[in-house]
């Protein structure tokens, strides 16, 4: 009993700094630290953030199942380098999974007062940010706001895609944003619109607000990456 009990924390400890090394490259990444096309190894991450080479090389990989690494044969792992393309299709299908949330509320409402007050304030602390042009403390609020936000839809198969999909177009669009010295009145701040007209049930009116949010995110990477840009 003692070691299926010992057994059992180990692989508990084991899983969760996994999850602590992807988070903590994830923000690299996002942060602009990690940069697309940097390539580097199992035993370069473990010796910098003094771990073994098992958690590491497991957050490496669900990096990857993300879309974030790439897998190098014999080399190690490359951050992924996203191109304007790809932020053009991400942007396509982002707007096909509102369409497919939106689809079934003629016969439901999403989530109940109490749920739409906690994803308002995520989302107010991502407007804030977003007026401010403060990046780093943007991406954080807005990925967990569109978290929050898809998982009162009810499916969670959808809600993870969704999820998976908005990082991505972090990712993506990040090298182009960071080049900018100023991003006040540039980023997006219609979180607390999209609430108002959900929590109303004016679905309409939440769906030409993110369908608006789309077109214009597109239009600015494509500004900044410039004409010819692929």
């Amino acid at each position: 009993m003692c070691a299926t009990r010992e057994n059992s924390a180990h692989a508990v400890t084991r899983s969760t700094l996994r999850q602590q090394i992807a988070g903590a490259l994830r923000d690299e990444v996002l942060a602009g630290r990690l940069h697309p096309g940097q390539e580097f190894t199992v035993k370069e991450i473990a010796e910098q953030y003094g771990v073994s080479a098992t958690p590491v090389r497991e957050a490496l990989v669900d990096l990857s199942a993300q879309g974030l690494l790439d897998s190098v044969q014999h080399r190690g792992f490359r951050v992924h380098e996203f191109s304007v393309a790809d932020y053009r299709a991400m942007v396509e299908a982002r707007a096909l999974i509102a369409d497919a949330m939106f689809s079934g509320l003629g016969h439901r409402t999403p989530g109940d007062a109490g749920s739409y007050l906690a994803v308002r304030r995520r989302g107010e602390e991502a407007a804030r940010a977003a007026s401010a042009g403060d990046l780093n403390v943007l991406i954080g609020y807005d990925l967990r706001f569109w978290q929050e936000l898809c998982a009162l839809f009810g499916n969670p198969y959808l809600s993870d895609f969704a999820y998976r999909l908005r990082l991505q177009s972090w990712v993506c669009s990040v090298p182009y944003l960071r080049r900018q010295s100023d991003l006040r009145g540039r980023l997006w701040t219609g979180h607390g619109a999209l609430i108002d007209a959900l929590a109303h049930q004016r679905y309409p009116e939440a769906q030409a607000i993110i369908a608006a949010y789309n077109a214009d995110s597109l239009a600015f990477i494509e500004e900044l990456a410039g004409p010819g840009a692929r």
